[in-house]
């Protein structure tokens, strides 16, 4: 019997400030090896188009080419959720004991990337998952920051931006309480926001939180 063992830096706390899972034990000749290769070609359908996307809109193609491939990836996401909405209804969460990493990681990236009453539907499913070892601490936590962020409420652990379409400037979205972000990413076991956001500092983010309310609250993004 074959086992992989692959280590990621998940040590967290949770409500309880109980230790959680800091390693995944994985025997692959327990994979559901059609579920593994069906969702592993998902995954790939889900970062394809979105990376061929992003680098076109930061080379500055033209409108023409970005609007295109967006169509194309927003496309796909429709397309996988449907798929990922019958697996999940069959066989529950899939975690990366069952199908393994990548596998697993595309459920969660085509739920991450869908609609917000999608993301809503299966956020407790994603905390049962975290809280039982079967996905990553941080993608619970930049779920809850998608959400917060759509519901137009602060997030907890600063994983999401937005760019003023007025200055072109790019934010990270309002955190809040922001001098305990650090803990907060590293219970998730997230990068410290220096390696995450280049050019981050907390004291220029305390002093530019007023502009940057503002501009989110002017782009319709962050609740008055």
């Amino acid at each position: 019997m074959k086992t992989l063992f692959f280590f990621f830096a998940l040590l967290h706390i949770c409500s309880l400030s109980m230790a959680q899972v800091s390693t995944f034990q994985i025997d692959s000749s327990k994979f559901n090896k059609l579920l593994m290769v069906t969702l592993d070609s998902l995954y790939k359908q889900d970062q394809v188009p979105r990376n061929k996307y992003g680098n076109a809109a930061y080379s500055k193609q033209s409108p023409h080419v970005i609007d295109s491939l967006e169509k194309i990836m927003r496309d796909a996401d429709a397309r996988n959720l449907i798929v990922v909405n019958k697996i999940i209804a069959q066989y529950g969460w899939l975690g990366p004991e069952k199908v393994g990493v990548n596998a697993s990681e595309a459920l969660f990236l085509v739920i991450q990337h869908a609609d917000l009453k999608t993301q809503k539907t299966y956020l407790p499913m994603i905390r049962t998952a975290e809280k039982n070892g079967e996905t990553l601490s941080s993608n619970l936590a930049i779920l809850e920051d998608r959400i917060n962020m759509r519901e137009g409420k602060a997030q907890l652990y600063g994983s999401q931006g937005f760019t003023d379409k007025q200055t072109g400037k790019k934010y990270i979205y309002p955190v809040k309480d922001v001098d305990h972000l650090e803990e907060r990413r590293k219970a998730m076991g997230m990068t410290a926001m220096k390696d995450y956001f280049k050019g981050w500092d907390l004291e220029d983010y305390k002093k530019s939180l007023p502009e940057i309310v503002k501009a989110a609250q002017q782009q319709g993004i962050l609740s008055k």
